[in-house]
């Protein structure tokens, strides 16, 4: 534990790239492959409880930390509010033993001490909790707290991590995420496997790194004439590869999730595909002969479902729409400029025929300006506007500025009043950052978003201290405030949602500015935002 302890301090301590990616590399060279593996488990996003595995809840922490420390619960709870992460907040209240105890490796805390302590009684539970508590220093009972909360948070990507691993071992970073993807076992074994040279059998089994476009945050015209790009509509649905290998059709989301029996009538047309074929595209819901997709909230009802009846099928039905060729017969076609792997396309979607799968439609403007009268049409086509991909450009993985641009609408927007706050996380967390706003509506305020971003360190630090000065009440870790404060907020679409209390799902707000020239009682109203609705 003390050398991933160390590894995590380091971490959260250092704000420059290549620092941290040394330490990164420096760690999985010394590290034991079985601590190596959780390490790169814990540092991608995963976590050791779920599954229906609980070792402790949030409560179950505030209550014991108390008993340990001698703090009344009240002061346990004040202090979670003020630092906003339980995980500092707990090792914060407690003592550092008397000197130095055992150096458990950290896959021997996981698996030996951690996992087995699953579902357990909670008294149980505690006395292995609390025991680890007194016997670990500062930086070590910070990391294990950390691993019960599941909040690591110290500022790595995925991306940067592969980039270690690849630097440590010279296997090709584009192999090292395409073994990471889906679901696997942080263990030795794992871990010889995700550094083997040499290509493995596993590897046809997954899908390729998805290749993400960027935001276009420049005038299209200084991308040079539209005729060296391939223009396409930005669909709004999940994105997915469908794998057609071995005889077996497989349907991977860009969440690195296999969505088997979910969408049966896309593995049903994919069988039709040629053997040792990869698509890359959309996955929506779509009706035959509608001109336009139905809204993200109709597939959202086939997500959760792994084996959809008859009446869902028929209510939902969906289709792929497909953009890229990144295999054929075999053969890996990703260093193959754009415009070829899209002619390849077309051709095996002919032969396919079927509605099921169909290609992205090209659009072909004479010029930017043609282009850019295009675009907005994209709300009536039910897009959120055009895909901009260079026409030579190879399928690269991960975010790569310069090929792939989405060039997006200008977003909805409304004013909505500020009306609850909770802390953020990570470098945050002492900070509230977490901000829910409403609308009016019959005399009262409707919780319509939450959202995280668009302000800057300034406007954070002064609208922290206003919430502090205008809190009217606590609920846990979240504060209501006084409804006086007006925001700009902005958004890709509006639906309707029965999920939601006011009836209203927005997608990805985000805060584009602090109206201080507005009084809360000239915000939008709730019928504003139902207007947009589709």
């Amino acid at each position: 534990m003390r050398r991933f302890a160390a590894l995590y301090r380091e971490l959260d301590r250092s704000t420059a790239t290549g620092d941290k990616r040394a330490a990164l590399v420096a760690y999985f060279r010394e590290a034991p492959p079985a601590d190596a593996a959780w390490a790169l488990h814990l540092l991608s996003g995963g976590k050791i409880s779920g599954a229906g595995r609980k070792i402790a809840a949030s409560g179950e922490l505030r209550a014991w930390v108390g008993e340990v420390s001698g703090l009344p619960d009240w002061l346990v709870d004040d202090s979670y509010s003020q630092v906003g992460d339980l995980a500092e907040t707990v090792t914060l209240l407690l003592d550092d033993p008397d000197g130095p105890g055992e150096d458990v490796p950290l896959a021997g805390w996981i698996e030996q001490r951690l996992l087995p302590l699953a579902n357990a009684a909670p008294e149980v539970r505690r006395a292995a909790i609390t025991g680890a508590w007194r016997s670990l220093c500062f930086d070590e009972r910070l990391a294990f707290n950390k691993l019960l909360t599941g909040s690591l948070r110290v500022g790595v990507s995925q991306r940067l991590v592969q980039q270690a691993l690849a630097e440590l071992s010279g296997v090709d970073i584009a192999r090292i995420a395409q073994r990471m993807l889906g679901t696997w076992t942080p263990d030795a074994g794992w871990m010889a496997h995700l550094l083997d040279p040499e290509e493995r059998p596993g590897d046809r089994q997954q899908p390729y790194p998805f290749f993400l476009a960027s935001p276009l945050e420049v005038e299209p015209e200084s991308l040079g004439p539209v005729a060296d790009w391939l223009l396409e509509w930005k669909w709004d649905g999940i994105r997915v590869q469908l794998l057609r290998r071995d005889g077996e059709v497989a349907l991977w989301s860009r969440g690195e999730e296999r969505l088997d029996g979910r969408f049966p009538e896309i593995e049903l047309a994919a069988t039709a595909l040629p053997d040792g074929t990869v698509i890359d595209g959309e996955l929506l819901a779509w009706r035959e002969g509608e001109a336009a997709p139905m809204p993200f909230t109709a597939l959202q009802t086939r997500i959760q479902r792994r084996k959809p009846g008859p009446k869902t099928l028929a209510d939902t039905p969906v289709r792929v729409v497909a953009y890229d060729l990144l295999e054929l017969d075999g053969q890996d076609l990703r260093a193959l400029p754009q415009l070829e792997r899209r002619a390849r396309l077309e051709q095996v979607l002919a032969t396919l025929d079927d509605p099921r799968i169909v290609l992205s439609p090209q659009v072909a403007p004479a010029s930017w300006e043609h282009a850019a009268g295009l675009r907005t049409q994209s709300r009536e086509r039910g897009v959120e506007g055009l895909m901009l991909k260079r026409a030579d450009a190879v399928y690269q993985s991960g975010r790569r500025r310069g090929d792939w641009w989405k060039w997006k609408v200008e977003p909805l927007t409304i004013d909505a009043v500020l009306i609850y706050a909770q802390a953020g996380h990570g470098r945050r967390s002492t900070l509230f950052t977490d901000y829910t706003f409403g609308l009016w509506h019959e005399g009262a305020l409707v919780p319509v978003a939450k959202a995280y971003s668009g302000l800057d360190d300034k406007e954070i630090l002064k609208l922290d201290r206003w919430i502090r000065a205008h809190t009217l009440e606590r609920f846990g870790p979240v504060r209501s405030v006084e409804a006086v404060q007006v925001f700009e907020l902005g958004f890709e679409a509006v639906n309707r949602s029965s999920r939601h209390k006011s009836g209203i799902a927005v997608r990805f707000p985000r805060i584009l500015r602090w109206r201080h020239d507005k009084p809360a009682a000239e915000a939008d109203v709730l019928a504003t935002l139902q207007a947009l609705a589709r």
